[in-house]
């Protein structure tokens, strides 16, 4: 297994080498969901080990580190995604605080579902889906279990859809892809464009290009884009006030959240909290 340059993300090509072994889970039926949350690690002390016996392991990477599953390593980055079955050892090694979306599931049935899950999958373009999910799934837990569940299953039925892994994407490609990653990482943090273009490891105007063609949209747009999906996921779902929800999307600068929203919905946060009912702001 190759590690694609350190302090850049862990592009597709690399993370389709063959020693990645296939997982085989059932998902006739939504699993059920024993855990979830985002978890930081790598705080106090940079090595963790843990091991569950009937729970699966779903995790959402927003970091660097090293993964060992049975005593086989392997590397996760950010928006990269790993699903180890029960009973496994697992060991992580932090490069310092970490942080990450997880699930822990139990799955009863016999049924194995064929398709690209594997025990490190990259999203790819579903990744905003797939960070939409997680974060939905998250928020829900307490108020509405059911989905949870649902949302969780559809995070591995997406995986399990994806196209097979491929040994070779274009160079364009692999740059979207980890600035994707990175800004799905970093969605509550003050992000720039020449931020971004450093992790993935290009310029600036390189980045903005690329994003033109690929993704018919300019850097800044997306992660303006991104931002907004968060905040109506925190206004449809939480009691945060709409200034708290404003700065944990990394806006905190509340005229300008109420501009974004407007240009991203064409509604203000008042109007997607209470619809049909808006309530002044709290």
């Amino acid at each position: 297994m190759s590690w694609c340059g350190s302090g850049h993300y862990w592009l597709n090509s690399c993370m389709t080498e063959p020693e990645i072994p296939a997982v085989e889970i059932d998902l006739t039926e939504p699993p059920e969901v024993w855990a979830q949350g985002r978890g930081t690690h790598g705080r106090r002390q940079l090595e963790d080990r843990f091991q569950l016996p009937r729970l699966w392991s779903l995790h959402l990477y927003g970091y660097h580190a090293e993964l060992e599953v049975d005593g086989r390593s392997y590397r996760v980055a950010p928006g990269t995604v790993s699903l180890v079955p029960p009973a496994a050892a697992i060991v992580y090694r932090y490069q310092g605080p970490s942080t990450h979306l997880y699930a822990h599931l139990r799955v009863e049935g016999r049924t194995p579902t064929r398709g690209g899950l594997q025990l490190i999958m990259s999203p790819g373009a579903e990744l905003p889906v797939i960070t939409d999910l997680m974060e939905s799934a998250v928020a829900a837990a307490a108020v509405r279990p059911e989905r949870t569940r649902a949302d969780v299953w559809g995070v591995l039925l997406r995986l399990a859809d994806r196209p097979a892994p491929r040994r070779a994407t274009s160079p364009a490609h692999d740059h979207v892809m980890a600035a994707m990653a990175y800004i799905e990482s970093r969605l509550t943090e003050p992000l720039t464009v020449p931020q971004v273009a450093a992790a993935a490891g290009i310029s600036a105007n390189h980045l903005a290009r690329l994003f033109a063609t690929e993704v018919d949209q300019s850097v800044v747009g997306y992660l303006r884009r991104r931002r907004i999906d968060h905040a109506r996921r925190l206004l449809a779902s939480s009691t945060m006030s709409i200034s708290a929800i404003a700065a944990a999307v990394g806006i905190p600068d509340l005229q300008a959240f109420n501009k974004a929203c407007r240009a991203v919905t064409g509604q203000s946060p008042r109007r997607l909290r209470q619809p049909e009912t808006a309530s002044p702001d709290r």
